[in-house]
């Protein structure tokens, strides 16, 4: 494991709220050697963006609903607000209208307002390159903040941890925290540094095709052996 080396980065990630020790860290490691070799190659964004404006937006918006769904709503808003300025002076029926299908529009088009006029006032107009101030965008919370941090700036300053991530660590018996910042830091110390990159898009594939939420398929995980959750079936 690399705990020094993670505290030589000084990164800004949530310190784990339970005892992760060495049996934990070496499971973690066999969990990382075999979601590797399930899902290998290089982890591409099933979001589409091509830059840290796109980037933020993008996953601003894919909460509570699907990729694919953003996917479909991104052409028009980007082709109407192409970058933070534009969007900073959107209608916000207009903006209500394009993302409707997504749910919970009204909440996510202030958001996304907001955090435009935020990048315009704060920032000139850019999204900025730091933990500390991704997260005062309104409506960015650490799980953004670190795609956006990784897929736009290429820093992996922590893991982040969506809803498959959380599910599928609490299964695994790697994290008891109650919240996502938590388990982000239980995982942070759960595996190597190199692997942080990585456990986002591995964990995300294998919720979406094999432990799926409430219908998890445990005859075909390739870490049955190692997950509590497995054996109390």
């Amino acid at each position: 494991m690399t705990t020094s080396k993670q505290k030589d980065l000084g990164f800004d990630y949530p310190k784990a709220v339970s005892r992760i020790g060495p049996a934990t860290q070496a499971r973690g490691a066999e969990i990382a050697r075999r979601l590797q070799e399930e899902y290998p190659g290089a982890p591409v964004p099933s979001l589409h963006f091509r830059d840290p404006y796109q980037c933020v937006v993008a996953i601003s918006l894919s909460a509570q609903t699907t990729d694919d769904n953003v996917n479909k709503v991104l052409p028009e808003l980007f082709g109407r607000y192409p970058d933070a300025t534009a969007l900073a002076s959107a209608d916000l029926e207009e903006l209500e209208r394009i993302i409707h299908s997504l749910g919970f529009f009204h909440n996510k088009a202030r958001n996304l307002l907001g955090l435009a006029r935020m990048s315009v006032a704060e920032f000139g107009g850019q999204i900025p390159a730091t933990m500390a101030e991704l997260i005062c965008l309104p409506g960015v919370a650490r799980k953004t903040a670190n795609l956006v941090l990784a897929e736009s700036y290429g820093m992996v300053q922590g893991i982040a941890v969506d809803t498959h991530v959380f599910r599928i660590a609490h299964k695994l018996g790697l994290s008891k925290a109650k919240t996502p910042a938590q388990t982000e830091g239980d995982l942070c110390k759960v595996f190597d540094y190199e692997h942080w990159y990585r456990v986002n898009y591995e964990m995300i594939t294998h919720g979406r095709r094999v432990c799926i939420a409430g219908r998890p398929r445990c005859d075909a995980c390739v870490l049955r052996d190692l997950c509590p959750a497995a054996e109390a079936k």
